[in-house]
């Protein structure tokens, strides 16, 4: 039950990147300050999948989804290659 709460947690945390992703979007004109805050968000974003991604892999696999880590963008990103 307790790996439910932390992948519910995780999801929570996706939703909330999500619609900040959505509003930086839906704004007329991006500033710098936007457009950096908003690669900032794609990044954590991408971590996040990451991380449901490993531990849904994990419990698929009969091993314990709490062992998943977070992995650093530069990791996550020679992985998407």
């Amino acid at each position: 039950m307790a790996d439910q709460t932390q992948d519910n947690s995780v999801m929570s945390h996706i939703k909330k990147l999500t619609e900040k992703e959505e509003h930086l979007y839906g704004k007329e004109n991006l500033t710098d300050e936007d457009i950096k805050e908003l690669h900032k968000v794609k990044s954590e974003l991408d971590q996040y999948w990451d991380l449901l991604h490993q531990r849904r892999a994990l419990r698929d696999a009969g091993g314990n989804p709490n062992r998943a880590e977070m992995r650093s963008t530069d990791t996550i990103e020679n992985y998407e290659e």
